[in-house]
């Protein structure tokens, strides 16, 4: 039984797990399968692994007081199942 190719918005839901290492092997190869033909999806990850490296760099004095305020009221929300 062949597995079903991987759709753009099924790799929107796993490439942050495939960027820390935590997608299953099956999964992650079934992802690299579909950036082998998607160039739209291996700008996308080319995109948020860059992002996620800048923003790693970041340290808590490098954000503005009010804008880690509207982040963690935001983050909150979210968690509470709010729209901001």
């Amino acid at each position: 039984m062949s597995v079903p190719r991987m759709t753009c918005r099924e790799l929107v839901e796993v490439v942050t797990d495939y960027l820390e290492g935590a997608l299953d092997p099956d999964e992650a190869a079934r992802l690299e399968r579909h950036l082998d033909n998607c160039l739209g999806c291996r700008n996308y990850l080319d995109q948020l692994a860059r992002l996620r490296e800048l923003v790693g760099t970041l340290t808590e004095d490098d954000v503005d007081p009010e804008a880690a305020a509207a982040l963690a009221s935001a983050f909150a929300a979210w968690r509470e199942g709010r729209s901001m």
